[in-house]
């Protein structure tokens, strides 16, 4: 018989002891759930550690790399403790936010930044052992960005930590759109290879902006999100292909491809053939950006921010736009490639080749000893000698001991070789070395810097910093001087005779011709200054003395210490490339010396204005003697020293200039304008010992004018460039020449006729 009463008693038990636990589990857990409220709450309130205020959240701290612009828009170039630029929803390309949401964070659109059922599944996971992917979503991500973790942190902190940025996260969540977290998350972080944030590492791995990524470029570069390292193009290409594929699959598995297409993008390899690591001395304007950064960094120590801080061009993001024009940046560095680099090296290399003292003419061994040791204290070999204890018999073992090493060739790059150290400086001594500068007339404003041939090896500016002597480039200020005194014009006749100076020390100083050219004879200065006779020069200076030349120069923007003695008529004072065409520009511009400018506006990173640049002007000699100073030099470029430029380069738009040769054909100089450029160029070794030893190899029409007939050249035939009209339309220009002023009563050689009238064209 079926007894009862025991199943009964036992379920009673049960029952009961279910209920003694029913109360305890409820304290537990409501315990629970107010201990977790609480620890949110001090959380967000800051009581267990840094928490971001509201203006933090508005203003996250990154560091933002200032970046550099051209006038036509290019980026030159950016300052960064990382290579990180902001960049916006809209300048992102949907194949990009397709990929993220796809591979980190399918459910963003449905969370408020801590995605709970991706919490159940993590933990899920644990406690069966499986993978079933990650719990953090992509707000998360950011606010791990945004607010890094201490990586000396205990397990504790660490769990705190994982707490804290739930609460940012969901803090982000309220203050952003989620169009602006998945732009923020993209900006903030690492791609490798110095690339930070989405807009560097787009312009590193494949020379684009963001917007112009397609699938296989964006499924690269947000699969490198993993492990950057690890799935490095650059490095692991295999393991890369393998990692893009995967977020190519995801983009299937969530419909945002089709099988065709996701079957048929896999199969595309990774082209990497536009990778290019960005940094100082890469890409254009090298120089001109090294001269900017000192330029900058001297600006905000003197202008501080509305709260007092002051700017920091490596963190802050400013935008620095400049007058440099992209274009003509490029045509200044490929003639400098072409004539020094590719012409001239070889045929000086040729030229010193098995000299005694190559590459030394004219000085004595002690004198060559001086320079190499000089040259050898300044290397980083001495330098680690020195932190090694090394004696100086030591160190001079050391440096004319054989060892491998790389040398410098301008044909073949890097090449491997074994020379003594000793031997690699005068090896490097034997380099020619070329700086550059172009400005627009009227403005003022620096279109092509080039101050060196490349500043990977080379990091001397000779634009800025360099001074060297001038030689016969300082000829028209003297001519100048003559022309405002009202006594002589382009068509006076002086005397091509020897002029000598008793100088207060005793001594006498007589300037020689470098030709025979009609000496003795009568000439007019428009012949002289044509055919660069020194008598002449020194004539015109025996009338007016060193002093009013100097008074001039200095109207004309010339800073450098000018001796006041008579040998400056023949260029003998150092004066840098900058100060040369800044000064030679107030001819073309009627006078008026306008401070070569090269920035226009610095915008902070929200893109307002902070500063604009006005640069300085003052006129520095009337109208009238400027045009006839034009006249005279044109005279230079079509029947004298300059004369290449027509028949050789045929130049045949109008032109003037001035060549330039200082003793021994240490420098060669050229400064030239046209109506609306004016650009100087000097070519010399780096030190003065160093030299061709003809005249006819050495003189700056040879090293330096052929740098400004390419340049010029290749700015008046490239149809992007506005110059090319006047060439392009000869009928139209025909005849037009510089401006002739309005008050000008002679006629346009500077004589007697009367002038013809003549505007500047309209390149708008």
């Amino acid at each position: 018989m079926y007894n009862s009463a025991a199943p009964k008693k036992k379920q009673q038990k049960i029952v009961i002891s279910r209920s003694k636990w029913i109360i305890p589990f409820w304290i537990i857990f409501l315990f629970g759930l107010f201990a977790l409220a609480l620890l949110f709450t001090f959380i967000s309130l800051g009581w267990l550690g840094f928490m971001p205020s509201f203006s933090e959240l508005e203003n996250p701290r990154t560091n933002l790399a200032t970046e550099v612009y051209s006038c036509d828009g290019e980026l030159l170039g950016k300052y960064y403790f990382e290579n990180r630029s902001p960049c916006k929803y809209d300048e992102l390309s949907p194949h990009l936010i397709n990929a993220l949401v796809a591979t980190e964070d399918i459910r963003f659109e449905k969370h408020s930044g801590v995605d709970i059922r991706a919490l159940g599944r993590v933990f899920s996971g644990l406690i069966t052992r499986s993978k079933k992917g990650g719990g953090s979503t992509i707000t998360q991500q950011l606010a791990k960005n945004l607010f890094p973790r201490d990586p000396d942190a205990g397990t504790l902190s660490t769990i705190t930590t994982k707490f804290k940025e739930w609460v940012v996260a969901i803090k982000l969540e309220r203050e952003y759109a989620k169009n602006e977290i998945l732009a923020m998350y993209l900006n903030t972080v690492d791609f490798g290879n110095n690339s930070m944030g989405i807009k560097s590492a787009a312009a590193t791995y494949f020379n684009k902006i963001p917007a112009d990524l397609n699938i296989e470029e964006a499924a690269l570069l947000i699969g490198m999100l993993k492990a950057p390292t690890k799935f490095s193009p650059k490095r692991n290409p295999t393991a890369s292909l393998q990692r893009r594929n995967v977020v190519i699959e995801q983009l299937y598995k969530y419909n945002y491809l089709t099988k065709i297409e996701c079957d048929s993008i896999k199969k595309i390899s990774i082209d990497l053939s536009q990778f290019a690591m960005q940094n100082h001395s890469t890409g254009i304007a090298t120089y001109f950006r090294e001269y900017l950064r000192q330029w900058l960094t001297d600006w905000c120590k003197n202008n501080p921010k509305p709260d007092g801080s002051y700017y920091d061009i490596y963190k802050d993001g400013l935008k620095i736009y400049t007058t440099i024009d992209s274009r003509m940046q490029k045509h200044a560095e490929k003639a400098v490639q072409e004539h020094v680099c590719n012409y001239l090296q070889p045929i000086f290399n040729k030229h010193i080749k098995g000299l005694k003292n190559a590459p030394f003419t004219n000085i004595s061994e002690e004198e060559t000893k001086r320079i190499i040791n000089a040259a050898m204290k300044r290397s980083e070999r001495y330098s680690l000698l020195i932190d090694e204890g090394a004696s100086n018999e030591e160190i001079q073992k050391a440096f004319n001991t054989k060892v491998e090493m790389k040398i410098l060739t301008w044909d073949r790059g890097m090449i491997d070789t074994v020379m003594t150290p000793i031997d690699s400086i005068r090896y490097m001594k034997s380099f020619l070395h070329c700086g550059m500068m172009a400005v627009e007339v009227n403005s003022g404003h620096v279109k092509a810097y080039v101050g060196g041939l490349n500043y990977q090896y080379f990091q001397y500016d000779h634009v800025k910093l360099s001074k060297r002597q001038v030689g016969s480039t300082f000829k028209p200020y003297v001519y100048t001087v003559a022309l405002q005194s009202g006594e002589y014009s382009p068509c006076t006749m002086v005397p091509n005779m020897p002029v000598t100076f008793h100088l207060p020390e005793g001594t006498t100083w007589t300037p020689r011709n470098s030709s025979d050219h009609k000496r003795g004879l009568m000439l007019p200065l428009s012949e002289a200054l044509a055919m660069s006779l020194n008598y002449i020069s020194a004539y015109l200076m025996k009338q007016f003395g060193p002093q009013a030349v100097i008074k001039l120069v200095r109207s004309m923007g010339i800073t450098s210490e000018i001796p006041a003695v008579p040998s400056i008529c023949l260029g003998s004072c150092d004066l840098s490339l900058y100060e040369q065409v800044g000064a030679i520009n107030c001819f073309p511009n009627q006078g008026v010396y306008v401070e070569p400018t090269f920035i226009t506006r610095i915008c902070d990173n929200n893109g307002s204005t902070i500063f604009e640049y006005v640069p300085k002007t003052n006129e520095a000699m009337d109208q009238i003697t400027a045009f006839k100073m034009a006249k005279l030099m044109q005279g230079v470029v079509d029947y004298g020293t300059g004369a290449r430029l027509r028949g050789q380069y045929k130049l045949n738009f109008p032109l003037a200039g001035k060549t330039g040769t200082t003793d021994n054909q240490s420098d060669g100089w050229f400064v030239g304008y046209t109506p609306v450029l004016a650009a100087g160029v000097w070519v010399g070794c780096e030190d003065r010992a160093a030299h061709f030893r003809s005249i006819a190899l050495g003189q700056g029409a040879r090293t330096a004018m052929p740098v400004f007939a390419l340049f010029m050249q290749k700015c008046y035939e490239d149809k992007a460039l506005p110059y090319h009209k006047i060439v392009a339309e000869p009928e139209k220009y025909s005849g037009y020449n510089f401006i002739i002023p309005a008050a000008y009563t002679g006629d346009p050689s500077g004589c007697n006729e009367k002038p013809r009238e003549k505007k500047r064209p309209d390149f708008d």
